[in-house]
């Protein structure tokens, strides 16, 4: 969550609050504040399912939590390769926590390629749960193990539980029908029912999910069900699990309302949904497929019933032609991408400055260029987002902190787009998109009211007494032109690339006339009313920390352990990056240094420098993961030390 409390040192390892002897013999049961999971294995161990069903029975148990998905771009990847290792961690905790933690206390790998690519994260003394049935000669062979690291003492300063995962699961399966092969497939399940079982998570949602997933084949649910309650069972009567843990609800750390589970693109199509019906417009999403924001077409396309229209188009350039065609029309038209299909957009993205319509682009980033880490996470588009056109063409760029801070990103870029009518820059990205964290469900009444007004009829008196239709006479205040529905009559007009007269919006090649359209819609985007940067500094530090995006988590996360640790630093956190807030130059001047962690090589601390003549110091990580905490806080230390 995104809670200013403070709260104890986040990353700090899992303390042991409490502990429960039980009588007759029963298992120990610890009391800890947090935990940190990960599960890893081959890209087809169903390690993203596993996941997402332990972190929503642990959002259902009233837990905060964050999550991080990190699975490989190949579809299928070599079965046990190092590049086909998908791994899932999830960070869960009885208080605030803002990431989803530097090091797992619990690993749990399912072949030794898993154990390979993610042993350096795990610390000593944490726990590691291996599949052992998978650690045979060519398995270990083939990711450059000459010895079972299970009996070569390299795991000693580990608590290792050695699980004969697959064997179990194939036991505890044959009374089903199915082959051994198939039964294999619920190992994952076995591994859930154990972790379950070590964390008190509930089941009951778990099973209904089993079955309404598997409703068509149910002897498959079945079986998945059966696999799931065995490794539960298993965690309750081996002797290698002597103790479980439990993590108390969250209760303080949530404001009184309803909650749900959500990852960002969730949350980012849901506010595109909530912008729509609060604008009183059907809602046009014109997309072509593309990793990491695919899953906002797939879950629009489920909302036919709110007047939500998706057009799978045949690639990039077709699918913001045709929502640029929408919002010509009158819909609140969104197209959705990465970097790659930005760079295609490009052009009707600048038709879009010209002809001053409402559009969204919703750029999930990832890591570049080219088709560079399609799964992997970066903020590197920035630039391209800023000046990515032909001639002068500004955007206004909008960029969200969080999963859930998703929902209000794209409320806050539809009420720029039809306040200015003005294609708007959302600016997400894969950690945020398929990270999670709990989200309270807003009230109707809290939503902001965005409807608009088509022009009705003419709008200009000419020197003779004539009243005419001026498609670009602008609102005094806003300097945004009227929108028109073709179709509307008396309000025929003329669309197009070429330089539009002012006023009139002829074709107009006068100097004087393009030299004052451009600075007029340079204006426009200038004018475009942001709240003031909140700045958080309790003790008036001379070092301010300045991020945007989804380095939020991690940096507040660092801030806490450094004031944790009698350290006075500032912190300031940017949504609207063009135009800035009005008050940032006034911020920036207040303090002696400005630290700006990125993950790219530096593109808001080049433009804060350019504009504000501020010696910025950037701090930058490009590697394709988000910022570890424990990395940040070391930086900036040294940033108040110097």
């Amino acid at each position: 969550m995104t809670s200013q409390v403070s709260s104890p040192a986040e990353q700090a390892d899992a303390a042991v609050v409490g502990e429960q002897r039980k009588p007759g013999g029963a298992k120990d049961v610890r009391r800890l504040d947090r935990v940190i999971i990960r599960f890893a294995g081959d890209s087809g161990d169903g390690m993203q399912l596993t996941g997402d069903r332990f972190t929503s029975e642990t959002a259902s148990f009233g837990n905060d939590l964050s999550t991080l998905p990190n699975f490989p771009a190949e579809i299928r990847a070599p079965a046990g390769t190092l590049p086909g290792v998908s791994s899932f961690q999830l960070h869960f905790a009885d208080h605030d926590i803002l990431t989803p933690g530097d090091a797992p206390n619990v690993l749990v790998a399912m072949n030794p390629a898993a154990l390979k690519a993610n042993i350096g994260d795990v610390p000593r003394g944490a726990e590691i749960i291996v599949n052992t049935d998978e650690f045979g000669k060519r398995a270990l062979q083939k990711v450059g193990y000459a010895a079972s690291p299970l009996e070569d003492g390299s795991l000693d300063g580990y608590s290792l539980h050695p699980v004969p995962l697959t064997t179990l699961t194939v036991e505890a399966l044959k009374e089903f029908d199915l082959s051994r092969k198939e039964a294999e497939r619920s190992k994952n399940m076995f591994a859930l029912g154990l972790l379950s079982w070590m964390y008190h998570r509930p089941t009951e949602n778990t099973e209904k999910f089993l079955r309404s997933k598997f409703a068509k084949k149910p002897e498959i649910a079945a079986a998945n069900i059966a696999a799931f309650r065995a490794g539960w069972n298993f965690g309750e009567t081996t002797e290698d699990f002597a103790v479980s843990y439990e993590v108390a609800p969250a209760a303080k750390a949530f404001p009184v309302g309803t909650y749900r589970n959500i990852s960002g693109n969730l949350a980012l199509a849901y506010g595109l949904v909530a912008a729509s019906q609060q604008a009183d417009l059907p809602l046009f999403l014109g997309s072509y497929p593309i990793t990491p924001a695919s899953d906002i077409l797939h879950e629009l396309s489920k909302h036919k019933n709110f007047g939500v229209r998706t057009f799978q188009a045949e690639d990039e350039i077709a699918g913001i032609g045709a929502a640029l065609g929408a919002a010509f029309g009158g819909s609140l038209a969104v197209t959705t991408t990465s970097g790659p299909g930005v760079a295609l957009k490009s052009e009707t993205i600048g038709l879009a400055v010209s002809l001053e319509l409402p559009l969204l682009v919703v750029d999930i980033q990832r890591g570049g260029p080219s088709t560079g880490l399609p799964t992997k996470t970066e903020q590197a588009d920035l630039l391209q987002a800023m000046f990515g056109r032909n001639g002068e063409a500004p955007v206004p760029v909008v960029a969200p902190m969080t999963p859930a801070d998703c929902f209000d990103a794209a409320l806050e870029a539809a009420r720029i787009a039809l306040t200015y009518r003005t294609p708007v820059f959302l600016l997400s990205d894969g950690y945020l998109a398929n990270g999670s964290e709990p989200w309270r469900i807003p009230d109707l009444e809290e939503l902001p009211d965005l409807r608009v007004r088509f022009a009705s009829g003419p709008n200009h008196t000419l020197e003779d007494g004539t009243e005419v239709f001026w498609p670009y006479k602008r609102d005094p205040q806003t300097l945004a032109r009227p929108w028109a529905v073709p179709g509307t009559p008396g309000l025929e007009h003329r669309i197009g690339g070429i330089e539009k007269q002012d006023g009139t919006g002829n074709i107009s090649y006068d100097p004087a006339n393009h030299d004052f359209m451009v600075r007029i819609r340079q204006a426009k985007i200038d004018g475009i009313e942001v709240p003031d940067l909140e700045v958080d500094d309790p003790h008036e530090a001379r070092t301010l920390v300045l991020g945007w995006g989804s380095t939020y988590g991690p940096i507040t996360a660092a801030v806490r352990r450094l004031r944790a640790a009698g350290e006075s630093i500032a912190q300031a956190h940017l949504r609207h990056l063009n135009p800035f807030p009005r008050n940032l130059g006034a911020v920036l001047g207040r303090y002696d240094k400005v630290v700006i962690p990125e993950m790219n090589l530096g593109q808001l601390a080049t433009l804060i420098r350019a504009k504000y003549l501020v010696d910025a110091h950037s701090y930058n990580q490009v590697n394709g993961m988000p910022f570890k905490a424990e990395q940040l806080a070391t930086a900036l230390k040294e940033a108040i030390d110097d």
